[in-house]
């Protein structure tokens, strides 16, 4: 098992585009604390403090495709069979993506908090409000957010091992957090809304986006978060074993 994680490591460290892809995190962080300021965010208020911090768990959508291409990639390069043929054991193969992926996504959702933090203090600094590093909320917020990375990075390395055309893969996630999870949202009511992923992820990172009245306590959509990052996980090691990889 350790010779197949070190492997997946020594994979990411030769390529560009995973690392390019999780850097879009953090402007994405910059760039949503900015424009919560500039609309007229009350720097005074402590809930806007919370929703400028909230923004790390929004980073996730990075991590997700991050690990969508963790299988799908190596199916779009045709690298999928060099992979299985020097691991032949593809329970494990998928069981390391999971752990190493997952770990980079902790990794990324730690750099989006330190860039959150650093990005809000100077902003309430400026505008003459009192940033709170030491609220038991703040702390929430932050390692809610984290991880929220953690398990879309799991999940992405599922959705890939179920689709494995990469555009497939990358689109069908994106319209699911974008158009498909609120309409069914709405379909079901905001009462067994929030047991769906994003709402989950909305509840664990502090980030109501889509503004439901009715997210889960934080520790709730935590559970459920990670009841999804499982069920796909192992969705990803029951595919991976069964299905044909030529």
């Amino acid at each position: 098992m350790q010779s197949i994680i070190v492997s997946e490591y020594r994979k990411l460290s030769t390529v560009r585009g995973p690392w390019l892809l999780l850097a879009a995190g953090p402007v994405l962080v910059v760039a949503g604390i900015t424009g919560l300021v500039q609309s007229g965010g009350d720097v005074h208020d402590p809930a806007v403090q919370g929703k400028a911090l909230a923004h790390v768990a929004l980073a996730a959508l990075f991590t997700l495709i991050f690990g969508i291409l963790a299988v799908a990639g190596e199916y779009r390069h045709r690298t999928v069979t060099d992979t299985f043929l020097s691991f032949p054991a593809r329970g494990r193969v998928v069981a390391a993506k999971l752990a190493v992926y997952g770990s980079v996504g902790a990794v990324a959702g730690l750099v989006s908090s330190g860039v959150a933090v650093a990005v809000t203090a100077a902003w309430w600094a400026a505008k003459g409000g009192s940033f709170h590093l030491s609220a038991a909320s703040t702390w929430q917020t932050i390692g809610g957010g984290v991880v929220v990375n953690i398990a879309f990075a799991a999940i992405g390395v599922g959705v890939g091992a179920l689709v494995h055309n990469l555009a497939a893969a990358i689109a069908a996630a994106l319209a699911w957090i974008a158009l498909v999870e609120g309409i069914v949202g709405q379909l079901l009511g905001s009462g067994l809304a929030r047991w769906l992923p994003f709402y989950a992820s909305e509840a664990l990172g502090r980030a109501n986006v889509t503004g439901t009245a009715r997210l889960l306590p934080q520790w709730g959509g935590g559970l459920v978060l990670a009841g999804y990052a499982a069920a796909f996980a192992t969705a990803a090691i029951v595919t991976t074993l069964r299905r044909d990889v030529t």
